[in-house]
C-alpha cells in the first residue's frame, strides 16, 4: 500500500472516529504572532460530529447542528444565531481539517516516545487563496484521539492543544435552555409568514 494511501486511510479513521464518538476535553488555544507575545485562551468543549458545547471567555456556547446557542451570565443573555461554515470552522477546526483534506498535499511523521506514540499529520493546501500555509493534527496511535492542531496563516500560528482528552458517552445535550429572566436575542432572521 502506497504511503498516501495509510496515510488518506488514518485520516478517514480519524475523521470517523470524531463523528461516531462524543469527545470531552480542557484545552488551551495559543495564537502566536511574529513579534508578538503569545496569547493563551484556556476552555471546555464537548464534541459530537458537528455538534459542540463550549466554554470559553466565562461564556458557555453550544451548537445543535443548525443553531448556535451563546449565553453571557455578566449580562444573563442568551444569543440565537444561524452559524456560518467558516465560523464553525473556527469552533472546531477538525471539521476544518476534514473540509480541506482532498484538497491538500499530505504528508506524516510517526513520533516515538515513552509514553504514548503519536503521528503528526500535516496538510498543505494546494490553494492557498484561503490565507492557510498548513494545517497539522497531531493523534494518538492507538485510539485515533486528537491531541493537537497547528494552524500557519502567514505569519500567525493558532495552536489548540488538548489536556486529558476523552470519549465519553453520548449524553450532552447541545442546547442551552433560557432561565426564567434571561434576555433572549435571536438573530436567527427567520422569514415569518405575514398576510
Amino acid at each position: 500500500m502506497n504511503q498516501l494511501l495509510v496515510i488518506l486511510t488514518v485520516l478517514s479513521s480519524f475523521f470517523t472516529n470524531l463523528e461516531m464518538k462524543t469527545l470531552k476535553t480542557e484545552f488551551t488555544v495559543t495564537v502566536t504572532e511574529e513579534a508578538a507575545q503569545p496569547l493563551n485562551f484556556p476552555g471546555t468543549i464537548t464534541i459530537h460530529g458537528r455538534n459542540f458545547l463550549l466554554e470559553m471567555f466565562n461564556i458557555e456556547a453550544a451548537y445543535d447542528g443548525s443553531n448556535l446557542y451563546m449565553y453571557n451570565p455578566e449580562t444573563d443573555e442568551l444569543t440565537l444565531t444561524t452559524p456560518t461554515e467558516l465560523e464553525l470552522y473556527e469552533v472546531n477546526p477538525f471539521l476544518f481539517a476534514k473540509a480541506i483534506a482532498e484538497s491538500c498535499t499530505t504528508t506524516e511523521q510517526p513520533v516515538q516516545n515513552n509514553q504514548s506514540p503519536y503521528t503528526l499529520i500535516t496538510l498543505t493546501p494546494k490553494d492557498l487563496s484561503q490565507g492557510i500555509n498548513r494545517f497539522t493534527l497531531k493523534v494518538r496511535n492507538d485510539d485515533l484521539m486528537p491531541l493537537e492542531a497547528s494552524i500557519r496563516e502567514g505569519k500567525k500560528t493558532t495552536l489548540l492543544r488538548l489536556t486529558n482528552p476523552a470519549f465519553v458517552p453520548s449524553d450532552t445535550t447541545y442546547v442551552l435552555v433560557p432561565y426564567e429572566k434571561t434576555f433572549v436575542n435571536d438573530m436567527r432572521g427567520e422569514v415569518k409568514n405575514e398576510k
